[in-house]
């Protein structure tokens, strides 16, 4: 979709050709500045060849320019939109929960979407807080959450720091990337993945804002063991509470089929 300013450079172009065919100028002058570029070369020679008026060759020339002038711009925003934040790669063992089994998947984060998320997102990447992380609550066709460290001491550096919220810009669709949350302003290190081939647009309205989303290897996330099914108590997976007190040492020996993060890092 273009942008206010993309429309604003397009009727700036379209009222310079307008300006440049009603300027009291000589046909030989016309003649020498239209030939300065092969596209308008070509016009004005079809011009002669059938006895094309001013007017005709003003709207044939004017069109060539902003269809070119537009897909130029159409592209240029493409690329800006595909540059924006940046790419994280996770390295994932215990595919499938099975030893040896591994993948990898990339997020690219959004900081237009929700910047206050991407920060604290990127900010626990650069510290290598993904490593070793279990993703300890995969729900086929709806999430996958991870985001609990290993290491109960790095955990609770970060149990108060919640995040102010976002407000949600782009709805819960498969494969974008969410903090979940306890309530409003309660984020802090906890992530899903919505899996979700409809998407989970109900989330929307009860504030889960996307920070990003998985542009390669969502097959790989389809292959987080799902095998415990919803956390304890009301489900067989790991007790966050325990994860949070405990980290590896609980959920490793109680829950060793869960898949896991190798590496997470910038690409």
């Amino acid at each position: 979709m273009m942008t206010l300013r993309s429309f604003a450079i397009l009727a700036l172009i379209s009222n310079s050709a307008n300006a440049f065919f009603s300027s009291p100028i000589s046909t030989s002058t016309t003649k020498n500045v239209l030939m300065r570029d092969s596209l308008s070369s070509r016009l004005f020679h079809q011009a002669n060849d059938n006895d094309m008026t001013r007017r005709e060759l003003q709207q044939r020339l004017t069109s060539a320019v902003l269809t070119t002038a537009t897909t130029s711009l159409i592209a240029e925003e493409a690329l800006a939109d595909e540059e924006e934040g940046r790419l994280i790669e996770f390295q994932v063992s215990n595919l499938e929960g099975v030893e040896g089994n591994t993948g990898s998947f990339v997020v690219r984060t959004r900081p237009s979407w929700a910047p206050k998320g991407v920060q604290r997102f990127e900010e626990l990447t650069e510290q290598s807080f993904w490593d070793d992380c279990r993703i300890f609550r995969v729900l086929p066709g709806f999430v996958a959450q991870f985001g609990i460290n290993g290491n109960p001491d790095v955990q609770a550096k970060w149990r108060n720091r919640s995040l102010t919220d976002d407000p949600v810009k782009v709805s819960n669709k498969r494969g974008t990337v969410v903090f979940a949350t306890g309530g409003p302003n309660t984020r802090t290190t906890q992530i899903f993945v919505n899996t979700n081939p409809g998407g989970n647009g109900f989330l929307d309205k009860q504030g889960f804002s996307p920070i990003g989303e998985v542009v390669e290897g969502m097959d790989v996330v389809d292959k987080f063991y799902a095998g415990y099914g919803e956390g304890a108590p009301s489900g067989k997976g790991p007790n966050q509470g325990l994860l949070q007190k405990k980290g590896n040492e609980y959920v490793v020996p109680s829950f060793p089929k869960l898949s896991y993060f190798s590496k997470a890092s910038f690409k």
